[in-house]
């Protein structure tokens, strides 16, 4: 990988691990170099329709800023901050529910829940492909958070962008996502917690619920304060799925604003790296 985009998360999580300025030069050699490094696959599976991410999935504030912002692209990079003052002064808060399996050590967050992951008629691989884990979590102890939600993040590696430290304690192969949950939170202590973003210490606050889960079900819901209107989900930058009167809510998007579930392939892809 080389910086090319907007956001840069992998390879800067790549590079900032041995101490290195994200920059085409330093990917470059690392290229060459020819050091590879493992890294978790996530799975998102809506019936039938998968999508493979390798850094993150986000519902509410982030999915709207990421994607919305799209309208200001002639700004560069400082669409994203332009953006996300305007999204804070209106903020939007989602209903729905989100179920998960923690890590060992994060079981004390939500309330504990049942869940049946959605399994596919047995087919042969060789066929299709790659169909994603093949997991067996439903009889484990899943736990559940209602909304409504300000924003859901789930992520797979430290930086979600060059000068965003999503998740400080995420690992590239530990088999786990980290998952970050905001709920309601003052408009200044929002605007405070978005500038902390840069250092990660976003995480220690007590409006942010932060832990590591091997699995994950979204149940997105509608706004609040308006129920004809829903949200966008986002999964690396992508639109995984577009709701009721969201931007472009007329384009066609791989999933439908619906439940979907989320499961992790420890260290199942190969990058090239700075070290081992």
């Amino acid at each position: 990988m080389v910086p090319a985009g907007t956001g840069n998360g992998m390879i800067k999580s790549l590079l900032d691990t041995v101490g290195l300025r994200c920059c085409a030069n330093s990917a470059t050699i690392s290229i060459i170099r020819g050091h590879k490094r493992s890294v978790d696959v996530a799975t998102i599976a809506q019936g039938n329709t998968k999508f493979f991410s390798v850094l993150m999935l986000a519902w509410g504030l982030i999915a709207d800023i990421d994607i919305e912002s799209e309208k200001f692209r002639w700004m560069g990079s400082a669409r994203i901050d332009f953006y996300a003052l305007q999204r804070i002064l209106c903020l939007r808060q989602y209903n729905g529910r989100i179920i998960f399996l923690p890590a060992p050590g994060f079981e004390s967050y939500g309330q504990p829940a049942s869940c049946g992951l959605y399994k596919e008629p047995t087919v042969s691989d060789k066929a299709l492909g790659y169909q994603g884990p093949d997991t067996k979590l439903e009889d484990l102890g899943w736990r559940e958070i209602n909304g409504p939600f300000v924003t859901v993040w789930l992520h797979n590696v430290p930086w979600g962008a060059e000068n965003t430290l999503t998740a400080p304690a995420a690992k590239f192969s530990d088999g786990f996502l980290d998952l970050i949950v905001l709920k309601n939170c003052p408009k200044l202590v929002l605007l405070s917690l978005m500038r902390q973003l840069s250092s990660g210490t976003h995480v220690e606050s007590p409006y942010i619920a932060y832990l590591k889960v091997k699995a994950f079900v979204l149940e997105p819901g509608s706004l609040i304060d308006e129920p004809g209107k829903e949200g966008i989900i986002d999964s690396d930058g992508e639109v995984l799925a577009r709701g009721k009167r969201t931007y472009n809510c007329d384009k066609k998007a791989l999933m439908s604003y619906e439940k979907l579930q989320v499961t992790v392939d420890q260290g199942l892809a190969t990058l090239f790296s700075p070290e081992y």
